[in-house]
């Protein structure tokens, strides 16, 4: 008998006792009591803790640099105006046929750089 040919014997005698014991394996497993676990979660209460003032008038600082020009009015609400808002679109816009026109208005240059910046 050749090597190659007790190879070829011992590697399909462990490849078939492999089998027999997964087959077995598997059958166990679904045969086997199933456990239920149930999961308990207990909510953990954060206590939030106040901010020292020079990170408060360092935060106000950096939504006011944000919001630019929009400053709270009387009743703490934002004000915006139609000149912050340059380009105007109302209704249904074709402006993609041949018949078809652009919105009135302009685009600032700022909101083209915002949109190329964020592109990135």
């Amino acid at each position: 008998m050749k090597l190659s040919q007790l190879k070829n014997i011992v590697k399909e005698a462990v490849k078939e006792a492999i089998q027999e014991e997964m087959k077995e394996i598997l059958i166990e497993a679904v045969r086997a009591p199933k456990q239920v676990v149930q999961e308990v979660i207990q909510p953990t209460q954060v206590k939030q803790q106040p901010l020292p003032e020079d990170k408060r008038i360092s935060m106000r600082e950096n939504i006011q640099n944000v919001l630019g020009g929009m400053m709270p009015g009387a009743n703490g609400t934002l004000s915006a105006n139609t000149q912050d808002i340059p380009l105007q679109m109302s209704g249904p816009m074709d402006t993609t046929s041949p018949n078809g026109t652009l919105p009135q208005g302009s685009v600032s240059m700022d909101q083209i750089m915002g949109l190329m910046n964020s592109k990135g």
